[in-house]
């Protein structure tokens, strides 16, 4: 267990250098997610009526979504393409760490960022919006540990399409936009019409969505919470496989 903790933390302290020298990838991880939430309030503002906690809860519930997506899944596409590229994970595969710890050891510098994001924007929430403290803090926390897990497995399979680090930007896009759109960040949930938002509950980013919402502002239905629970499960279960089937150790000759 402390070999593995070792590695893990050595693992990261190098991802985390490495993301330090790249400018680009330093600016999307810190501040983006920080700019794109001022342009998601604006967005909400007609489609958050009668919704709970209105604009600025929207805001908030989106804005955390948006962070999750930004740094953890579009973050770590781009770095594990670049690391398969530069033949970095192939390396480390000869070396002690299993390949969990190398995939999990790369992920912890943006699951750090964007734990420490979703820290701030619910201080910021209580203390600039004006919104109640979340209600079921135990619940956001586990949507948000859920979310990470699920967007790591993501950012890997994501990266069997991936030919670069240039393209990560096309191919990370669908499910940007498909979570966005659909799993309640952009518009939410109860403003689309029973039939698709019956639809986008099934959406991979869904279940750990109205798990957030539910931390923020109380759990509502049971029911929606179990369906939320098992939906995230088995996304995560067909991630796992198919990352282990399919993902590339090294580039492709």
């Amino acid at each position: 267990m402390n070999a593995t903790l070792t590695r893990l933390t050595a693992l990261g302290r190098a991802e985390l250098t490495l993301l330090g020298r790249n400018r680009n990838n330093l600016f999307i991880a810190l501040l983006m997610p920080l700019l794109m939430i001022f342009v998601l309030r604006s967005s909400v503002t007609q489609t958050a009526e009668g919704v709970s906690g209105g604009v600025a809860g929207a805001t908030l519930v989106g804005g955390t979504g948006l962070v999750l997506v930004l740094v953890v899944y579009m973050g770590l596409v781009s770095a594990y393409v670049s690391r398969r590229e530069e033949l970095v994970l192939k390396r480390l595969r000869t070396g002690e760490a299993s390949d969990l710890e190398i995939l999990g050891g790369a992920a912890l510098p943006s699951a750090a960022i964007a734990l420490a994001q979703c820290a701030v924007l619910t201080v910021g929430g209580v203390i600039v919006l004006d919104v109640p403290a979340p209600r079921r803090p135990d619940l956001l926390l586990l949507g948000l540990v859920a979310a990470v897990a699920l967007l790591a497995g993501l950012a890997a399979l994501t990266t069997v399409i991936t030919r670069n680090v240039e393209s990560a930007g096309l191919t990370t896009l669908p499910l940007f936009l498909v979570s966005s759109m659909g799993s309640g960040m952009f518009v939410p949930r109860e403003a689309l019409p029973d039939t698709l938002e019956s639809v986008c509950a099934l959406l991979p980013l869904s279940g750990v969505m109205e798990f957030v919402r539910a931390g923020w502002f109380g759990a509502g239905d049971t029911g929606a919470l179990v369906t939320a629970a098992l939906t995230t499960l088995a996304w995560g279960a067909i991630t796992v496989f198919a990352v282990r089937r399919w993902f590339r150790w090294e580039p492709r000759r």
